[in-house]
């Protein structure tokens, strides 16, 4: 008994052996090495991500920076200290006012 798609295009093609090779690389490449597709895709979303941090810490630093210029003046480290840190000279009273929509409620 013959096989009667011997003489079909589309068997001849998948018969040889080199389109069972490339096939087999392609699958190789793109699935199963080191360096696969999916690999390489992982790996450029890792960079793109640590690329987006560098951009926003070094805004931060200038923004750190800026600050530290201005806390060079005597006037806005007291300032920063009152503001931040609620500190007070003896002879004063500091006050202390929320208003409804600052605070977030406890639950």
């Amino acid at each position: 008994m013959t096989n009667p798609y011997k003489n079909k295009p589309w068997f001849k093609f998948l018969s040889n052996k080199y389109v069972w090779v490339l096939l087999f690389f392609i699958i190789w490449m793109v699935f199963l090495d080191n360096y696969s597709y999916f690999d390489h895709r992982f790996l450029d979303n890792q960079i793109n991500e640590l690329k987006d941090n560098k951009t926003y810490y070094q805004e931060e630093i200038k923004k750190d920076q800026e600050q530290i210029k201005e806390l060079k003046n005597p006037e806005q480290i007291e300032k920063y200290a009152r503001e931040k840190y609620f500190m007070k000279k003896d002879s004063e009273d500091i006050y202390i006012i929320e208003f409804e929509g600052d605070t977030i409620e406890k639950k």
